[in-house]
């Protein structure tokens, strides 16, 4: 029994019915039930009521002994919330549901809405960077998420301090979408009341996390998934080396989108991250035409990614490009599971270069989703 692991396999159909409306969001808020468990318990038990009553079965098989479901009464006070918040809750499958994040391999089972739940179905683009926006960043955001709401696109970003809420506020016109790390109720961080209250009005806010729930560091890597599985393309704007920002580009490239970033000077630490990214492939961007040109012709819905086996280099090459990078971290995670196993088998599994596996491993260990235990024995966090 897992809890946010990555699955392709979608519902075929959303709850229809109120009781299976209400079964659903209770089999999803259950504890260690995340996306990937939601949607195995469904396909194994049929629907969630079914799945509600194997559950503790379930659970004891893995090991958990007096497992218990989540309360009704907590259920039902969420949706109440809900109501009282003028939210929608939408499920995969259902037309409010945006298109493109469906195609990610750990799409949320639901999103609760506020605002105009039709923004959800416009062509987007992400605008993501430093909290500690400098001037020339905040400009740069303004006029890009201006320029790219006037070619037609939604503008997506986080709600956060910097460079996401000049992004919102520059595109309440045309369309904006703010994914939140906690509750759609709550605005974090508190200087963005006003804001997140226009964006409620004129755009749309949405989060796959109970109403009322504040937002903790681990909520922000899983909202970051959902910035970038929205859209066509995430452009970096400002950046440190070591950012949310880059773990969002990570998360696009790992979902097959278009990652851009806005260069900067060598000497402005906040210019690192986007321009290592520029450095590794990604796309030089120095006005909306760059973006609106990279994304003119049509293109495929995004499916989701399946894990590919990395021929043996020979020789290894000096520097990884931004896709290898990425197609590493797939392979790492695909052989990782619950179980621990030693660090120089999967190296000698992975058949690449030890000192190119290592800073991957380090950075999926920062990221939280790899867990190094005694011994040299890795695990993948689940």
């Amino acid at each position: 029994m897992t809890g946010d692991t990555h699955s392709s396999t979608h519902p075929p159909l959303p709850p229809t019915t109120e009781d299976d409306r209400f079964n659903a969001l209770r089999l999803l808020r259950s504890r260690r039930v995340g996306p990937s468990t939601w949607r195995r318990l469904i396909a194994e038990h049929g629907d969630a009521g079914a799945a509600l009553d194997a559950l503790p079965d379930v659970a004891r098989a893995a090991g958990v002994d007096d497992y218990q479901t989540c309360p009704e009464g907590v259920v039902a006070a969420e949706l109440k919330a809900g109501a009282a918040a003028g939210a929608r809750l939408v499920f995969d499958g259902e037309a409010d549901y945006p298109a493109e994040l469906a195609t990610i391999s750990d799409a949320p089972v639901a999103l609760w809405m506020l605002g105009d739940t039709r923004l959800a179905r416009r062509p987007m683009v992400a605008l993501v960077g430093a909290r500690n926006a400098s001037s020339l960043g905040t400009r740069m955001t303004r006029k890009l998420a201006a320029e790219l709401g006037e070619a037609g696109f939604c503008v997506v970003s986080g709600l956060a301090r910097g460079i996401d809420a000049v992004a919102h506020d520059a595109a309440l016109a045309t369309g904006t979408i703010a994914v939140q790390a906690g509750g759609v109720d709550i605005t974090y961080p508190a200087e963005n009341t006003a804001l997140a209250g226009r964006i409620a009005e004129s755009g749309l806010r949405l989060s796959e996390q109970p109403l009322g729930l504040q937002p903790q560091a681990r909520h922000f890597p899983a909202r970051n998934r959902i910035i970038s599985g929205l859209v066509r393309a995430v452009v970096v704007v400002e950046a440190a080396a070591k950012s949310g920002s880059l773990i969002t580009a990570r998360n696009a490239l790992d979902q097959g989108r278009e990652v851009m970033a806005v260069p900067g000077h060598p000497f402005d630490a906040r210019a690192a991250g986007c321009n290592m990214l520029i450095r590794d492939g990604a796309q030089l961007v120095r006005n909306a035409a760059d973006v609106t040109e990279a994304l003119a012709d049509p293109a495929p819905a995004p499916q989701p990614q399946a894990q590919p086996a990395l021929d043996i280099p020979a020789p290894p090459p000096d520097r990884r490009s931004l896709q290898d990078t990425a197609a590493l971290h797939r392979d790492i995670l695909s052989r990782l599971g619950p179980s621990p196993i030693a660090e120089d088998q999967l190296i000698r599994d992975l058949h690449v270069a030890p000192g190119q596996v290592a800073p991957v491993l380090v950075d999926l260990e920062l990221e939280g989703q790899i867990l190094r235990q005694p011994g040299g024995l890795l695990s993948r966090v689940v």
